[in-house]
């Protein structure tokens, strides 16, 4: 349910790019849901410099673990 919310809030962001949605990721790395579609957020990432490849960004390298 709290994913949900989160999402919701997401999507009807007034602020963005400037409070950045995009960076938000499933807790497997995978990404998903985005209202410029996936292709422009994994664009907008590598921008910023995070590494996507398939669709996943490597969270172990970013020193995440949940």
């Amino acid at each position: 349910m709290a994913a949900r919310a989160v999402g919701r809030a997401l999507h009807i962001n007034p602020h963005a790019p400037r409070v950045p949605c995009h960076r938000v990721i499933a807790s497997d790395g995978t990404l998903h849901g985005y209202a410029g579609g996936l292709r422009k957020k994994a664009r907008l990432l590598r921008a910023e410099g995070v590494e996507v490849r398939k669709g996943r960004v490597d969270l172990e390298k970013y020193r995440w673990r949940p």
